[in-house]
């Protein structure tokens, strides 16, 4: 018998993580044969510190995973059917080319949405060769709003997004407000630097429906009721600016509208804002004081508070506290949030100007595609994101996808439940199979993404398929980028203070304002007049009620329970939805559960008039009473009958933003019968068949 060859030879690539997450974590990839062993952390990044989430550390399960599309392939079965043929690059890409080119001549460009949103989160992987195209086919323009759009909104308003306090700050603060954000699952470098803070004397403070992995470490949990937590921050103002606390010498040089917010918070004192949010009076007394009197004093504000209707004012509630309490100016005091502006990076590179063509709201795209209220869509392009299972009125968006005469272009890693409903399926290489830059929006790091591997079968980059097609419909311009490299080199050279010179000798660069800005030290608010604006006008004029305006429950006698969909430990967004994981539960509290005979473990039916899912309860104490979660990101295969927590949420807008109400839906729940008669969860198709014309269905 022969002796085996020599082992295949290990190599160490160092690279970073672009996915929708604040840390944008150093990499260290190992790998064997030229095929990925293992994805630890590296140490590039200052905060990274060798370890990252256990998300990406299984990435390679993706990259090489039953489910990770390899090859282009065209529909041959009806939408939601799953059945494909494989075809040539060339084939799908002139498919693709003649229907944009056939819509825009019978149709307008208006007749082209591209869909897109967080999925890469890379430099060059969004808003490059991808609206160099859809810019010059006059393409309908996408409103990215199912995160942050209230949130963004509320902190341009007020701060004009100055740079906030990042993770490395947080130990020098004496008190810390964690407010709608979980870091135990998203944004996990941020826990060791709250331990730290702890362990130096820090008082903690979480605001949370959910008695979280932070929450149950804190000092004070208010466990609000989802919507509410604009009355609680209001309650806080009031007491600040009554027991006169607030800072009276700051807000008179620094800023605009104060007397605005001192009389709309004014109704709503300690009992008030009990009544609401469901927590006791003393509660939020003892955080307003702790609040007054500590310094500094930080405000951790997260996205979770923005997916209600209330959440815009919420965001800006929450966000002028600094100011009305005077907590700037020192490590450790004033807010964080968003760092992603802290740049200054114009796209110099990007040279074609936005056409003046409708918008879409992303989080209405089911009653685009089936009741427009504009000319029809016929010519549909989504990359970059995953419709089906992350937008909200989930029956409405499979619906539109059924269409048969809407041309849909999937471009995506794995087939995803959008995928199963495209003509077209394009293969794209993951972020470990590109360049890229990986920009952090917590801390404040950007660091070069390098490819570590070649591309898994014939999957190509966004900027290669984007610029091919701007070839085939002969819409080229000089200059326009001819592969990665020369989008890489542009994109460097139209970045400020030498930033590019930087990520080129060292991999990474530091914002202008250096890595640890301290807020109204070596940051002020970008505003136009350089102030913050607690009321600003045109924030006042789109919330329904004004700014700071509550706007009541929806629950009602039907539909009692609010239900929430928290990120979890296992996907980012929907990305590594593919995977395996354990049964997607329904967490319910004792309470609740008890008054519906409902036990651990006991199927049950949770639904409104919008449509309703089949899994399992988990009955914990862990949910606050009235409130109900189950996890987002979640794809179809993972409940029993193939509908997940969107399906039950409304595609009604928040008060600022136009963002998208996740945490309004109502529902009732009900125990379920094990017998009773279900309809099998679909199952998506696997690896793309070698041979053309295989169902991909078939042994599945």
């Amino acid at each position: 018998m022969a002796r085996p060859g020599p082992a295949p030879p290990e190599s160490t690539v160092e690279t970073a993580c672009p996915l929708d997450c604040p840390d944008a974590c150093s990499l260290s990839v190992t790998l064997r044969g030229g095929r990925i062993a293992s994805i630890d952390g590296g140490r590039v990044s200052d905060v990274t510190r060798g370890y990252i989430c256990a998300k990406v550390r299984r990435f390679g399960r993706r990259v090489y995973g039953d489910d990770r599309l390899q090859h282009p392939v065209v529909r041959t079965g009806p939408k939601g059917s799953g059945r494909f043929t494989r075809v040539s690059w060339d084939d799908a890409l002139d498919r693709v080319a003649t229907n944009l080119r056939a819509t825009v001549e019978s149709h307008g460009g208006e007749a082209i949405l591209p869909l897109s949103y967080g999925g890469s989160n890379g430099m060059l992987t969004q808003d490059y060769a991808d609206a160099i195209l859809f810019r010059r086919l006059g393409a309908l323009r996408l409103l990215r709003t199912v995160c942050a759009g209230p949130t963004g909104a509320a902190n341009m308003g007020l701060y004009g997004k100055m740079t906030s306090v990042v993770y490395q700050d947080y130990p020098a603060a004496r008190l810390i407000l964690i407010w709608g954000v979980n870091p135990g699952v998203s944004g996990i470098h941020l826990m060791p630097y709250l331990k730290e803070a702890r362990e130096a004397g820090a008082t903690l403070v979480v605001i949370d429906p959910r008695a979280t992995t932070v929450a149950r470490q804190a000092d004070v949990h208010l466990a609000v009721r989802p919507g509410t937590d604009l009355v609680v921050a209001l309650a806080i103002h009031r007491h600040l600016f009554e027991e006169g606390l607030a800072d009276q010498a700051f807000l008179a040089e620094h800023t605009t509208g104060a007397d605005a917010l001192r009389e709309r918070a004014r109704p709503w004192t300690f009992e008030h804002a009990a009544e609401v949010s469901g927590v006791g009076a003393d509660e939020i007394r003892q955080v307003a004081r702790l609040y007054a009197s500590t310094s500094p004093a930080l405000v951790k504000c997260g996205w979770g508070l923005e997916r209600n209707r209330n959440g815009g004012s919420a965001a800006a509630a929450v966000l002028a506290l600094p100011a009305i309490g005077g907590k700037f100016g020192v490590r450790g005091g004033g807010y964080s949030m968003s760092n992603s502006a802290s740049w200054g990076i114009e796209r110099t590179w990007l040279r074609d100007q936005e056409p003046a063509t409708r918008t879409v709201n992303m989080n209405h795209l089911g009653r685009e595609l089936t009741v427009p209220i504009g000319p029809p869509i016929r010519s549909l392009f989504v990359y970059n994101c995953n419709p089906a299972a992350t937008l909200p009125d989930q029956a409405r968006v499979l619906q539109g996808l059924s269409r048969e005469d809407l041309f849909t272009v999937v471009f995506d890693q794995v087939l995803t439940d959008t995928a199963v409903y495209a003509d077209v399926v394009l293969p794209a290489t993951t972020f470990l199979e590109h360049y890229d830059y990986a920009k952090s929006y917590g801390p404040l790091t950007m660091q070069l993404g390098r490819p570590v591997i070649e591309p898994v079968g014939e999957s190509r980059s966004n900027n290669e398929v984007f610029m091919a097609l701007v070839h085939r419909l002969s819409l080229e311009r000089e200059g326009d980028p001819e592969d990665d490299l020369d989008a890489m080199l542009a994109s460097l050279a139209g970045m400020p203070d030498g930033m590019g010179a930087q990520l080129r000798e060292t991999w990474r660069a530091d914002p202008p304002a250096g890595d640890r800005p301290v807020q109204f030290v070596d940051v002020f608010p970008k505003t136009a007049d350089g102030k913050v604006h607690l009321c600003p006008s045109a924030l006042d004029a789109e919330a329904p009620r004004g700014l700071y305006g509550y706007q009541d429950d929806p629950a009602s006698d039907d539909y009692p329970l609010a239900l929430i969909s928290p990120a979890s430990d296992r996907t980012i967004s929907s990305t590594l939805g593919e995977l395996n994981r354990p049964d997607v539960k329904l967490e319910i509290h004792p309470t609740d559960a008890a008054s519906r005979h409902i036990e651990d473990g006991n199927p049950v039916r949770v639904f409104n008039q919008q449509g309703e899912v089949h899994l399992h309860a988990s009955v914990t104490p862990l949910v606050r009473p009235g409130t109900v979660t189950m996890p987002k990101g979640v794809w179809r295969r993972h409940t029993s009958n193939g509908w997940t927590a969107n399906v039950l949420v409304p595609d009604t807008l928040a008060d600022l933003g136009g963002g998208a109400c996740f945490n309004d839906a109502r529902v009732r729940v009900e125990k379920r019968d094990r017998t009773s008669s279900l309809q099998p969860p679909p199952r998506l198709p696997g690896t793309v068949a070698e041979d053309p014309g295989r169902d991909l269905h078939a042994g599945r």
